[in-house]
């Protein structure tokens, strides 16, 4: 596979498993070192990531709690001297209906989905301004263009995913730093796969099916999905590219 992010020091949150850890093995396949960044245990991604030739690390880390993302950056200074491309993929994805959601639950939604994107962008954007180039990638949801049901306070979390992207991009984009984002439809995942039934009673395997019906392509997204549009994103050939949003869901929203 071709090293086309050679010499480049990635930061990816939420990368044990999942999409997070497609990201990881991707990028360390293409040439970049990555900084493996998770609440919990990393150690398989790590080992994947290692397993390919790159220098690899992996921090623990709650991106909910502004300390721990403060004592990140140094850590991932002291291992890995800087931060090219960060990859803000750390989320929580629950159902519930808005009669059901409190305000407890709403601020954890938004303090992991939406808040750790703000903070982990403050700690790692100013390196890239002082070099001059940088890659930040936040993680949107096709949700909030079909909007389904359920979902309030994560599709709420999400927008703000998005218009944050947009803000930033313009603010950076003279300092040769893009920001995009990826909205990816219902990814089969061990997450989703693990998940109870929504509210509606729906398992994860029917709801693959039902979204894959009104796909322009009918399948489930795969994390390797995702992992082809971000390795495009952080790369040379989008240097013109920013303040996006790449819906990667088989084209459901499209359809709705």
């Amino acid at each position: 596979m071709e090293k086309r992010h050679a010499g480049k020091v990635a930061v990816i949150s939420g990368a044990a498993a999942g999409i997070g850890r497609a990201f990881a093995v991707r990028l360390a396949k293409e040439g970049a070192d990555v900084a493996i960044v998770d609440i919990n245990d990393a150690g398989h991604t790590l080992n994947e990531v290692k397993a390919t030739g790159a220098k690899a690390a992996a921090f623990r880390c709650d991106v909910a709690v502004p300390d721990d993302i403060l004592r990140l950056g140094d850590d991932v200074e002291a291992a890995f001297g800087r931060c090219d491309m960060l990859i803000n993929n750390a989320g929580v994805f629950p159902s519930r209906p808005f009669a059901d959601i409190e305000l407890e639950d709403w601020r954890r939604m938004l303090s992991i989905n939406l808040d750790s994107v703000f903070l982990m962008s403050k700690r790692f954007v100013p390196g890239m301004r002082e070099r001059k180039w940088g890659r930040v990638v936040n993680m949107a949801s096709n949700s909030f263009g079909q909007v389904a049901p359920g979902l309030t306070h994560y599709i709420a979390a999400k927008g703000g995913v998005i218009g944050f992207t947009r803000a930033l991009a313009s603010e950076l984009g003279p300092e040769g730093i893009t920001v995009n984002a990826i909205a990816p439809g219902f990814t089969r995942t061990e997450g989703t796969l693990a998940r109870e039934p929504n509210f509606r009673g729906l398992t994860s395997e029917q709801l693959y099916g039902i979204l894959a019906e009104r796909q322009a392509i009918p399948r489930p997204p795969t994390p390797e999905d995702m992992a082809g549009t971000l390795s495009y994103l952080v790369s040379s050939d989008a240097d013109l590219i920013t303040a996006q949003t790449f819906y990667v869901d088989g084209g459901l929203v499209r359809a709705s």
